[in-house]
């Protein structure tokens, strides 16, 4: 295979695996407040997310650090994508302000 393809392949990991760690994460948020052991959503949902995204970066890498620094940037993209598509509403957004503004 090329490098170049290779490296986009490794880019491609970086996302999905990203998509996946805090999609998982957004996820866990969601089902451990309604949860009555919300400690084990947590901690078993960090163990696999973190589990998984170590395992991919192993993988995708396999001593490379361009592949590494892809993979990454891939991670990063996607954290910026899921917190876009999962931020609350505008609607919410003033609630939260308005909430906020009446702290000690």
């Amino acid at each position: 295979m090329s490098e170049t393809l290779i490296l986009a392949l490794a880019w491609l990991s970086g996302w999905a695996l990203g998509a996946i760690f805090f999609g998982g994460l957004w996820w866990t948020v969601r089902k451990g407040l309604t949860s009555p052991h919300p400690a084990l959503w947590f901690f078993s949902s960090m163990l696999l997310r973190m589990g998984l995204v170590l395992a991919g970066f192993y993988f995708i890498g396999r001593g490379h650090w361009e592949r590494l620094l892809l993979c990454l940037l891939g991670l990063v993209m996607a954290r910026l994508l899921v917190t876009w598509l999962t931020r609350p509403s505008a609607k919410n957004q003033t609630a939260f302000a308005q909430e906020a503004s009446h702290a000690p």
